[in-house]
């Protein structure tokens, strides 16, 4: 029921070695080859190259959590954020 009164999107956010994240967030900041993009409830699908710098994922209760990456590959589907990443 919460997640019809707040919007959220499922992520998961994997290196190769372990899971860094799985849950809800309300956004999601990643550092893409052309600069920082932001990603939201019910984005557009979309895959993306990323680049050295920070994921900060904003969570259900507005905190934000931060992942140093060195690179990556993000996909965004049906609500759905596939985050790959090397740290």
């Amino acid at each position: 029921m919460l997640k019809q009164i707040i919007d959220l999107m499922h992520v998961t956010i994997l290196t190769p070695e372990t899971q860094l994240f799985e849950g809800e967030a309300r956004a999601i900041v990643m550092p893409g080859l052309d600069g920082k993009f932001e990603v939201l409830d019910r984005h557009a699908p979309l895959i993306s190259a990323l680049t050295k710098g920070k994921i900060v994922l904003t969570d259900l209760k507005g905190e934000k959590h931060q992942f140093a990456i060195q690179n990556g590959f993000a996909e965004i589907l049906k609500n759905e954020a596939s985050i790959l990443v090397r740290v």
